[in-house]
């Protein structure tokens, strides 16, 4: 059973305690219009290739490093290997320097930061960060107003390195784990391009234990049943959940529009137990944009379930008209109005992905 599960009083004074000690502000916030109830943020954001500038080894990050790091026989043959063009390009004369980094990490950072008045959402699912130690300068260097906790980032075996990971101003209830995932026998040879389940369980003001799932599901280039095995894995997760566990999934599910509507993915594997929360997202085109096919998908979601025994008194659910797109800064946007991708040598925009945020809140049962 949770700690201050019965006693939220005595919860919210340590938290409030530990805050005054860091300076941090308390998660959560009243609802304008009753003040009895507590609303938390969450937010879901790609952030397409946040990297350091080292070499990480054994990992695929020959394209992030500084040109002059990329000037051997041995870089610019493997770099050569690469049969996409453009990422063949990138590997080769991408000058990926400390003050392109800078760049990169204060654009993140002001994206992020656009949410509940300058603070940043409660609990934020990140995807595409290469380790721990870049996830920290991003929270101690360009969101450290926003008062988040350590990052939860552990390493997984994607062969590029890009890992999943959180922020979050609310305390963890027990350690994170990663949940990896395992393909079948018949996609075996994809092992290395798939990402784990990042599990981490927080505390709500009120004491409830709300676990989340940060999550980066296998590129749309792979195929469906490789993504159907994901979900199945992600369902059997939230099954093994204690059933008054509150829950939640976040990130990158790579589910394009055109598949779901040839598929119904989301009507066969989520919607039985999940909330999706794109669908509540009025006047919302997509979080992401296929120019070649002219086509917005919602290839990140944030998805709520809700536990069939949720206590006698007091529930979380998901705030009425919340959910919305966070895609307000200049430089997330292309003048004609898509996610703008972080572009060299220009040294402009973002993420090709833009963040979903919703809100749930707390209300009392009569």
């Amino acid at each position: 059973m949770p700690p201050f599960r019965h006693c939220p009083s005595l919860l919210i004074a340590s938290l409030l305690a530990g805050c005054i000690l860091s300076g941090c502000e308390p998660a959560g916030e009243l609802s304008a219009d009753n003040p009895d109830r507590q609303v938390v943020s969450i937010m879901t954001f790609n952030v397409e290739n946040l990297f350091d500038t080292q070499d990480d080894p054994g990992k695929d990050d020959k394209t992030f490093l500084p040109l002059a790091a990329k000037q051997s026989e041995t870089h610019i043959a493997e770099c050569n290997l690469i049969t996409v063009d453009r990422w063949r390009e990138q590997c080769l004369d991408w000058d990926w320097n400390e003050a392109v980094l800078d760049y990169k990490l204060r654009v993140v950072a002001e994206a992020i930061l656009q949410v509940d008045n300058g603070r940043g959402p409660d609990i934020l699912a990140l995807q595409e960060v290469e380790n721990l130690g870049i996830l920290e300068r991003l929270r101690t260097e360009y969101l450290q107003d926003a008062g988040y906790l350590p990052g939860i980032l552990i390493e997984g075996d994607d062969l590029r390195g890009i890992d999943v990971a959180f922020l979050s101003r609310l305390q963890l209830a027990e350690p994170a784990v990663l949940h990896p995932f395992v393909p079948s026998e018949r996609f075996s040879d994809r092992a290395g391009d798939v990402r784990g389940v990042l599990e981490a369980t927080f505390v709500l003001p009120d004491g409830t234990w709300l676990t989340g799932y940060s999550l980066h599901l296998p590129a749309p280039f792979h195929p469906t049943d490789l993504r159907i095995e994901s979900y199945e894995m992600v369902n059997r997760l939230r099954d093994s959940l204690p059933e008054d566990r509150l829950a939640f999934a976040a990130g990158d599910f790579n589910t394009t529009s055109i598949e779901d509507a040839e598929q119904h993915l989301f009507q066969r594997f989520w919607k039985p137990t999940w909330r999706l929360v794109h669908e509540e997202c009025r006047g919302c085109p997509g979080t992401a944009y296929y120019e070649r096919d002219d086509r917005w998908s919602f290839l990140d979601v944030i998805a709520w379930a809700i536990p069939k025994n949720r206590g006698a008194h007091t529930t979380w659910g998901i705030r009425a008209d919340s959910a919305r797109i966070a895609n307000q800064t200049a430089e997330q946007v292309t003048p004609n109005g898509t996610p703008a991708r972080f572009q060299l040598p220009e040294i402009d925009g973002v993420s090709d992905h833009w963040p979903l945020l919703v809100k749930i809140e707390l209300t009392q049962k009569q």
